[in-house]
């Protein structure tokens, strides 16, 4: 087991990354401050893992909440699920509610935690490797409205975040490429070294070799959790965290969610993005060329939904959170490993970047 830390002072917790982690009760019970544990999952999660997390929580008053699966279900109709049972067992505002699955899971307990009683202590057991990297890093929590993902939330930390690398084994392939994504994006907006490392390692972490994809999640984290403690708000460098966000979250409205994964629409979201900082001249043809073989090589897609028009693009992108003052802003790239947050970017060369979608 390797453990990191995310340094903010007085609530300031660790990530502990490694396998058989599910069965070291302590880690978790530590940061348990009272009897009453909630732990949320889904149905896809709850078969697989449910029950062991009960066992190791069995000295506690645990109840469980079972949501649907699916980022469609990421919504405040969900949310009140939670609420519901908490307040029909009465828990308190000593409880602590445990986030037992992907993103989804981990956003929607994180914003039920933060709300709940003007806000309760909640962990994080992440199951996909996107959750992992990055999601159930840093305390950011939300649902989605049909007008905009993740519009709805809250900055709310955890106590601790397990990382069970081996709950990747029962991850469909799809899943596994969605969360490579997000793994991607740390090479390219912070550490060129990390992506000429996933270049050589790209079939390895395909091929779930264990201690290949230990290291990327371990070194993923370390990078997301150097810049939360550095901005834990997004009221600077944290915002780089968004690359290929702004369209990625576009093409998640506009298509419906959960017909693009996440990571499979930040993917294209990226290559969108090194294709707009090539077009200013910012970003060598090279460059571009390697972000769109190594995302091929990840198994993801690069080529934005062809029902999305240019038009449609840009209204969606509107609704973003890094519109300041009626102003878009953008995460670009001066190189691999060097991105900038802008709002100095020329339309036109927006419009032709968009209008690949066409």
């Amino acid at each position: 087991m390797k453990t990191l830390t995310v340094e903010l002072g007085s609530r300031s917790y660790p990530i502990h990354v490694g396998q058989q982690l599910l069965g070291n009760a302590e880690l978790l019970t530590r940061h348990i401050r009272s009897r009453q544990v909630m732990v949320v999952t889904n149905d896809t999660i709850a078969p697989l893992y449910l029950e062991n997390v009960r066992q190791q929580l069995s000295d506690f008053d645990t109840a469980s909440v079972i949501l649907p699966d699916g980022e469609q279900y990421k919504n405040l109709d969900t949310l009140n699920t939670i609420f519901t049972a908490l307040l029909e067992q009465r828990f308190n505002r000593d409880c602590t509610l445990v986030a037992l699955g992907g993103g989804v899971v981990g956003d929607i307990t994180g914003f039920a935690a933060a709300s709940y009683q003007r806000g309760v202590a909640f962990l994080q057991i992440p199951t996909t490797l996107l959750a992992q990297v990055d999601s159930s890093v840093g305390g950011k929590t939300g649902v989605n409205h049909p007008l905009g993902k993740n519009m709805i939330g809250a900055f709310h930390q955890p106590g601790c975040v397990v990382i069970d690398t081996d709950t990747l084994d029962t991850l469909d392939d799809r899943q596994l490429s969605a969360g490579l994504a997000e793994v991607i994006k740390y090479g390219l907006i912070r550490d060129a070294g990390f992506f000429d490392w996933l270049e050589a390692n790209m079939a390895a972490l395909r091929a779930r070799d264990k201690q290949v994809l230990a290291y990327a999640i371990e070194h993923s984290c370390s990078i997301k959790a150097e810049i939360v403690a550095a901005d834990e708000r997004e009221s600077g460098q944290r915002a780089l965290l968004n690359l290929g966000h702004t369209f990625g979250h576009a093409i998640e409205t506009g298509t419906g969610y959960g017909n693009w994964l996440h990571g499979e629409a930040v993917a294209t979201g990226m290559l969108m993005a090194a294709d707009l900082s090539a077009r200013h001249g910012w970003l060598s043809a090279d460059m571009v060329q390697r972000t769109k073989h190594l995302l091929q090589q990840a198994g993801l897609p690069i080529s934005p939904p062809a029902e999305m028009d240019e038009a449609q693009f840009m209204k969606l992108m509107a609704i973003d959170k890094k519109v300041v003052d009626g102003e878009l802003r953008l995460v670009l790239l001066k190189a691999i490993g060097d991105a900038i947050v802008t709002g100095d970017f020329r339309a036109e060369l927006l419009g032709e970047t968009l209008g690949l979608a066409s």
